[in-house]
């Protein structure tokens, strides 16, 4: 009986496995598992025959246990611990959803969906949609459920509402007569009362991109675009995106290229910044969103608001605009120079890309009629590397290796265009253990560049210990490195020599790429500097015998065919070379031995002549390049028609020492140029134009905006605000605010704002009436203060820090009538009085002021400094006076304070 139990469970296993085998085989995409058909094998005998105690039974379950699982990341079958979907009783249910289906399992799916609506459980509820969504992830056609789905779209709950417009839009293409049975119901909840329901369907609905959908599309569309709530109206901000590329007769009928330009006076920064993006998208082909001193002044005073994304939305529209003059130039380069302390480094690269287009604009050209003292392009690019410099090394040493990667690209860009603004920082270049192995490589390659006298010592021997690491790669770039430091002589005194006796010395390595290196740097630093053959001549015989790389073969014959005529054993191991021509297979290392030994030639005659003529004879009988049979007979013609020696050694052996640092191929000027016009882009990274990596309907031109000012050059300028304390530049604690009338800010920062110089977009500030001067009467009359007062910034903050705290007279909030539109109609006022501002700005709840004054000398002299804030709401006034120099009184100093109240009320009577 044991016998026939044992038996019968070895069939157990044949059959499980058979079974496994024809289900495995079974065609791609049946749902019907193959543990399933173990389990029914399984079934059909006594539970008997699987007892716990039989052989048989052991063998059954491992076999088609292991067979069904297909080896360690198999899956076990239903009901043993561990399956997929499994409950775990206190545990809850399994999160995995992308399990392969059972049989029938999409049936069961509407049959759960039948019944949604009367399901109480809002986690199950949850459970069944995310069971359709991965079965549609997963590639199951699960369109068979969209009526039931339909069904389900009716709930308050967002997570299931969201799944079941994600349904939609994925079967709306493939299934367009079932999309448009959805479209009354998205229409409907694109007018719902919950705003995150109204954005949901009207992403839903602009994303079925079905043509006969746009007349259900336009009017929800424009209706979200006037939407109280901000997700709504940027979320329309990208529908009218998706209908530009659906249909553009129906995006130019509806103008909503107009209604995008009015869009960017939103109170919402994310609705601004998704206007920028889609107006950049629309017109691609005329460069971009147009530009214009107002467009940019409005943006720029804004930054402030804009999240890391949205600033750098704006950070790429600077490079396309043209200051009117200098002073706008540098005022928002002063804008902008925060956000270089920020760790965003996608800003701070976008940050130095404006930077040099400013500089571009702004810059001092040859021929140009200005100052002699203006700053030249090339000085102001200088002084952009110098104060990116630190931002760019500290990204690069705190960032990923990719990160990284990119960084030493665009290090490597600004080095050629500003050569030693980085010397100072070479230890921050060097190669770390830790570092990626792209990582070495850049950074070998950017040290070549940093030395120079005081760093090329530490450099080099940096290099010579990179010369024996195990990364082949890595030691060839090291001995190209120091073989360019030496060829272009930026070490100083004595380097070209000591680079050169290192080089000589791998020679001799037993190590053939650094050999082979080291002897193809060997032959351009002969030609650039001839006098350091002396050092290199000795060992090239010797070289010529171990090295087996072709190209540094080829360059040690070059060396014993340029300088033979000082090397004793020149000839002799050439003419080894010759004798086992026949081995030789790289078409290089022939032609070099070919020029050498006729140049050699006529340097030792009677050596060379014998084995010159069984080279000709190899060479001309060579069939394996052109090139070479063609020369060996040029040189073979020339030797044999010429009447005179003298001619063909003019011609054959002419010197070939350089007279410039680089060789001709190394000239890439035109190239550097054109990739500093795309700064910040891939073509930094592949260091290529982009036409090489991209097609040219997809290059986008590059517009310069606008050609015009409507103001002229000299004209005075609106100030630009600083962003300020934001999502970007809040690590910080505060930023600087931009100077007006060329003087430095205060210690406390404050923002500034447009004039009403410009009327931003239409926006029809208001002109204020300047009031007539009030004559200072009473009290007033013992204070008199200078009517013109010149104050730097510099003093004006040294004149600040100097008087403590604690004497600097605050007054309570003095209530207003109401608050002012704009700084300069407050700045006016205050002039006609004598009172200056040295910096104004505007934040979200108040107006801020920094300002000053000065006695006349007969009364002292002393500086009055002055700190206003003015609340929009409600309308009030605080003043905070400190008083340096002047009347030592403090009785008097009081005195003369709370006439200075007086006196700034009397000017802002049309407030107060």
């Amino acid at each position: 009986m044991m016998d026939l139990t044992m038996d019968m469970g070895h069939r157990a296993a044949l059959l499980a496995v058979q079974a496994a085998a024809c289900s495995a085989s079974g065609p791609p995409g049946n749902i019907e598992s193959s543990r399933w058909q173990f389990q029914q094998v399984h079934s059909k005998f006594p539970a008997s025959f699987f007892g716990p105690h039989t052989l048989g039974s052991r063998s059954a379950r491992m076999l088609g246990s292991a067979y069904l699982q297909g080896g360690p990341g198999g899956m076990p079958p239903p009901g043993q611990p561990g399956t997929s979907g499994q409950q775990n009783g206190a545990g809850g249910k399994d999160d995995s959803y992308f399990t392969e289906s059972r049989k029938g399992e999409v049936n069961e799916l509407r049959t759960l969906l039948r019944t949604f609506g009367t399901e109480k459980d809002r986690q199950r509820k949850r459970d069944i949609m995310k069971k359709v969504i991965a079965y549609m992830t997963l590639g199951i056609d699960v369109s068979r459920l969209f009526t039931e789905m339909m069904l389900a779209i009716e709930t308050r709950d967002l997570v299931i509402k969201k799944m079941v417009y994600l349904f939609l839009c994925n079967y709306a293409e493939t299934h367009p007569d079932l999309a448009q049975m959805c479209t009354n119901t998205l229409v409907k909840d694109s007018g719902n009362e919950d705003p995150m329901v109204r954005g949901l369907a009207l992403r839903a609905l602009c994303s079925l991109r079905l043509p006969q959908m746009i007349e259900y599309t336009s009017e929800p569309l424009r209706r979200s675009l006037q939407d109280g709530h901000a997700y709504v109206r940027k979320t329309g901000v990208m529908g009218i995106l998706k209908m530009y590329h659906l249909n553009r007769e129906e995006f130019d009928r509806k103008a909503f290229t107009d209604i995008l330009y009015d869009m960017l006076r939103d109170p919402d920064s994310s609705v601004v910044s998704n206007c920028i993006l889609v107006l950049n998208e629309i017109m691609e082909e005329e460069g971009g969103m147009a530009l214009n001193r107002a467009v940019m002044l409005h943006l720029l005073n804004r930054i402030h608001e804009f999240s890391e994304f949205g600033i750098l939305s704006v950070l790429d529209l600077i490079p396309r605009y043209i200051p009117a003059n200098d002073e706008e130039g540098f005022q928002i380069m002063n804008l902008l120079d925060p956000v270089l302390r920020t760790a965003n480094s996608s800003a701070v690269c976008a940050t130095i890309r404006a930077f040099l287009s400013i500089a571009e604009s702004i810059g001092k050209r040859p021929g140009d009629d200005r100052d002699p003292d203006s700053p030249t392009v090339d000085d102001l690019k200088k002084q952009v590397c110098i104060r990116i410099r630190a931002p760019l090394v500290t990204l690069m040493s705190s960032g990923s290796s990719e990160l990284t990667y990119v960084l030493l690209k665009y290090v490597d860009q600004l080095i050629d265009l500003c050569p030693g603004i980085f010397d100072e920082e070479y230890r921050m270049f060097y190669v770390r253990f830790s570092d990626a192995s792209h990582i070495k490589h850049s950074k070998v390659r950017l040290l070549a560049k940093l030395a120079n006298p005081q760093t090329a010592p530490d450099i080099v021997a940096e290099m010579g210990e990179l010369v024996a690491d195990g990364d082949e790669t890595m030691g060839r770039l090291a001995v190209r490195s120091m073989g360019a430091i030496a060829l272009h002589d930026t070490g100083g005194q004595g380097c070209v020599e000591s680079i050169a006796r290192r080089l000589v010395e791998m020679l001799d390595l037993q190590v053939p790429h650094v050999s082979s290196e080291a002897a193809t740097a060997l032959a351009g630093l002969a030609r650039r500097h001839p006098d350091t053959i002396a050092v290199m001549s000795a060992p090239l015989p010797r070289a010529l015998r171990y090295i087996t790389e072709p190209q540094g073969k080829a360059s040690v014959i070059f060396l014993l065919g340029e300088y033979g005529e000082s090397i004793q054993e020149a000839p002799y191991s050439l003419e080894k070379v010759i004798d086992n021509y026949d081995n030789i297979v790289d078409d290089g290392v022939k032609t070099a031995l070919l020029a050498a030994t006729v140049k050699l030639f006529f340097h030792r005659p009677p050596e060379c002549q014998h084995m010159l003529g069984r080279l000709f004879k190899k060479a001309t009988e060579d069939v394996s390049s052109q090139d070479l049979h063609d020369r060996a007979l040029f040189y073979y013609r020339l030797l044999r028609s010429s009447p005179d020696p003298d001619i063909v050694k003019s011609i054959i052996s002419k010197s070939m020492t350089m007279s410039t640092r680089q060789f001709a191929e190394e000239d890439d000027s035109e190239l550097k140029a054109a990739l500093m016009d795309e700064f910040n882009t891939l073509c930094t990274v592949y260091r290529c134009k982009p036409e090489n990596f991209i097609e040219d309907a997809n290059i986008v031109p590059f517009v310069r905006m606008p050609k015009e000012h409507p103001l002229p050059s000299d004209a005075p300028l609106a100030p630009v605000p600083d962003p300020g304390v934001n999502a970007v530049t809040d690590q910080l604690g505060g930023a600087s605010i931009t100077e007006q009338q060329g003087q430095a800010a205060p210690p406390p920062p404050a923002p500034a704002v447009t004039s009403g110089e410009v009327d931003l977009l239409g926006f029809g500030f208001d002109e204020p009436a300047t009031p007539a001067p009030v004559s200072s009467a009473g009290s007033l009359q013992s204070l008199s203060l200078k009517a013109s007062v010149t104050l730097s910034g510099d003093a004006y903050q040294s004149l600040w820090g100097s008087v403590p705290d604690g004497e600097a007279i605050v007054t309570p909030a003095l209530p207003m009538r109401t608050a002012p539109s704009a700084t300069d109609a407050v700045e006016a006022s205050l002039k006609t009085f004598n009172v200056f501002t040295m910096a104004s700005g505007e934040l979200p709840t108040e107006f801020k002021f920094f300002l000053y004054g000065q006695e006349e000398d007969a009364f002292g002299g002393g500086f009055f400094l002055i700190q206003a804030i003015m609340l929009k709401a409600p309308a009030s006034l605080s003043l905070t006076i400190k008083v340096s120099g002047g009347d030592p009184d403090p009785t008097k100093r009081k005195e003369k304070t709370d006439q200075l109240i007086e006196l700034i009320k009397s000017s802002l009577g049309q407030y107060i």
